[in-house]
C-alpha cells in the first residue's frame, strides 16, 4: 500500500559548496605555512677544532697542499701530473704499512679541486683511510 500516492518524491542532492570551501581553507593554510629556503644565500662557517696534537704515528702519510696548489708528501715536494702518477707517489710514501692513514693538511685558501685530486689519488692507490687536519682557533 502506498500511502503517499499524491506526494512527489524529492531526489536527495549533494551540496558541494561547503566541501569546496573547506578544501580552499586547507589549501590557503598550507600555502601560508610552507617556507622556502634559498640556497643562494647559504653561508658556511667552517669548523675549528680544539684538540691537542697527537704524537705522529708511523702509519700516516701526510699530504700538504698550499694556497698555490703545490703538494708535499711526507715533507717531500711533489708535482701533480695525473691521479695515477700521484697514486704511485702515495703508495711509495706509505711503504709497507698495511692500512696507512692519509692526513690531508690543506691551506684555507687552497682550491677545492686540489683536495679532491689528493682524495682521488688515494682512492686509486687503495688508501681508504683519509682524515683532514685542522688548526686550533686562536686564543
Amino acid at each position: 500500500m502506498d500511502f503517499r500516492r499524491g506526494s512527489s518524491r524529492e531526489e536527495p542532492e549533494i551540496n558541494l559548496i561547503p566541501m569546496i570551501d573547506v578544501l580552499l581553507v586547507i589549501l590557503i593554510f598550507l600555502m601560508v605555512t610552507t617556507t622556502f629556503t634559498r640556497f643562494a644565500e647559504l653561508k658556511i662557517n667552517l669548523p675549528t677544532a680544539e684538540a691537542v696534537k697527537p704524537a705522529e704515528r708511523p702509519d700516516e702519510v701526510h699530504v700538504a697542499i698550499d694556497a698555490q696548489g703545490k703538494y708535499v708528501v711526507n715533507r717531500t715536494p711533489m708535482q701533480f701530473h695525473s691521479p695515477q702518477a700521484f697514486a704511485e707517489e702515495l703508495r711509495r710514501a706509505a711503504g709497507g704499512v698495511a692500512e696507512p692513514i692519509v692526513v690531508i693538511n690543506a691551506d684555507a685558501n687552497a682550491s677545492h679541486q686540489s683536495v679532491i685530486n689528493v682524495m682521488e689519488a688515494a682512492r686509486l692507490a687503495g688508501l681508504n683511510r683519509i682524515t683532514f687536519a685542522t688548526q686550533g682557533a686562536p686564543k
